[in-house]
């Protein structure tokens, strides 16, 4: 039986990749820092331990010999976490130290798979002010000019992963996510993303009110349905493409349309409010080119179908959450 390592396992998208390769017959050892916060894990072991940790990171590889390691641990959260500039210190020190244990454990081990999961945010803010026509196609990236520091470590930790693999003979592949969301992931407290946290503002309004909505809401971007990610990352492994490539939906949609798609999904009448808050760049959609030509794949589930899952995951954890006042 072939053995994968999950790192970050105990968030939202590293507890559906356990449940995908448990399914696929892998035996899976997931590590976190926490156990996932809205299900039982499916791995057949997990760990809890601070990745940053060089001693704490070695007994992991040292327990077991792995064909797969995926690196999905990372200091993150949504727009209210990762623009505000106040976390912008803990987002960078946190994430490269993980990054760097992990890959000087890996170093001597050629015929592991390594993935690691990059994120949109690296591409130029430059090329992000249209929000009708967005750039993010991979070669964008340079010259390097992200919006945010969380961007920045991501792009650093590309090169980091690229340059032990040239160096050291490592077979390293990497995804750009773009706006990865659904059910059984963070939908309150400051880190949730933009479908999670208006699922929750429709799901927790009355019937009548309003809900707020940062910004001008004209902003645009692209979501991808969690599933989705999976598959497109399990099929990247499984591949000769080295990336970085996008995994996205080319589905673009402004966050005022988001909200009412959400608001007809609960079938309440609702308004919307615009105040200030972190919106992070104008425009941002996946360009999906390369991947199609790459390993032929491309999303199958519409936008609209990730929603209606999500909202009423959500809207149950809303009222679950009320009625415990």
């Amino acid at each position: 039986m072939q053995k994968a390592l999950v790192l970050g396992a105990g968030g939202f998208i590293g507890s559906h990749l356990v449940e995908h390769l448990v399914s696929r017959g892998f035996w899976v050892c997931g590590v976190d820092l926490k156990h996932p916060e809205f299900r039982e894990t499916t791995a057949d072991e997990f760990v809890v331990g601070d990745l940053r940790d060089p001693i704490f990171c070695r007994t992991i590889f040292e327990k077991n010999t792995f064909q797969e390691v995926y690196q999905l641990a990372a200091d993150m959260g949504g727009a209210g976490f990762v623009f505000t500039g106040d976390n912008d210190a803990s987002i960078m020190s946190n994430s490269a130290s993980i990054n760097i244990n992990v890959l000087e454990c890996l170093k001597a081990v050629c015929d592991t798979k390594i993935f690691y999961s990059s994120s949109a945010c690296i591409y130029p803010a430059h090329n992000q002010q249209s929000a009708a026509n967005p750039i993010c196609t991979e070669g964008s990236a340079y010259p390097a000019a992200p919006d945010s520091e969380y961007g920045w470590e991501k792009l650093f930790s590309e090169r980091l992963f690229l340059s032990y693999a040239r160096n050291y003979g490592l077979q390293v592949r990497i995804a750009r996510y773009h706006n990865i969301f659904g059910p059984k992931g963070t939908w309150t407290g400051g880190r949730e993303k933009a479908p999670a946290a208006l699922c929750r503002k429709v799901a927790a309004a009355s019937e009548g009110s309003s809900i707020e909505l940062w910004g001008s809401g004209q902003q645009t971007r692209s979501f991808l349905f969690v599933d989705e990610c999976i598959e497109g990352t399990f099929k990247l492994m499984h591949s000769d493409f080295e990336g970085p490539v996008n995994i996205g939906s080319e589905e673009m949609i402004t966050i005022s349309d988001l909200a009412d798609r959400i608001i007809r999904i609960s079938g309440k009448h609702l308004t919307k409010s615009f105040i200030d808050g972190p919106v992070g760049v104008t425009g941002r959609n996946s360009d999906n080119r390369l991947i199609q030509d790459k390993l032929g794949w491309a999303p199958s589930q519409s936008l609209h179908e990730g929603l209606v899952k999500t909202y009423s995951w959500v809207s149950q954890q809303v009222l679950e959450s009320t009625e415990l006042i």
